[in-house]
């Protein structure tokens, strides 16, 4: 199954990690371990995962190639909105070597 991952560098990655996970629980199952700073995702099509590590949030998406770019988009949109005051960039890279999508502000 077709995969993507992005390191984001934050201060707070638990507390982002942990938004995330609580906020796409609406719409997906979703799991976060305070203690171990691990997270998983169950989307629809795929599924996610949100690793908090010192000074970066990791989050890897896997779905068929057709749902790639949409839960890039899903993950990197709803986090950089999170993290508006912080100016968080998400820069998807997929394990085909190829770029993935990337999610920032608009300026």
């Amino acid at each position: 199954m077709p995969r993507s991952e992005a390191r984001v560098a934050t201060d707070r990655p638990h507390r982002y990690a942990k938004q995330l996970a609580s906020h796409l629980s609406r719409r997906s199952r979703t799991s976060w371990d305070e203690e171990s700073g691990d997270g998983t995702i169950e989307f629809q099509n795929g599924t996610g995962t949100l690793t908090a590590t010192e000074g970066a949030l990791l989050l890897a998406v896997e779905t068929d190639a057709e749902h790639l770019a949409v839960l890039e988009d899903v993950v990197g949109r709803h986090l950089v909105r999170f993290g508006t005051k912080d100016e968080l960039v998400v820069e998807w890279k997929r394990d085909t070597g190829e770029p993935g999508t990337t999610q920032r502000n608009a300026e």
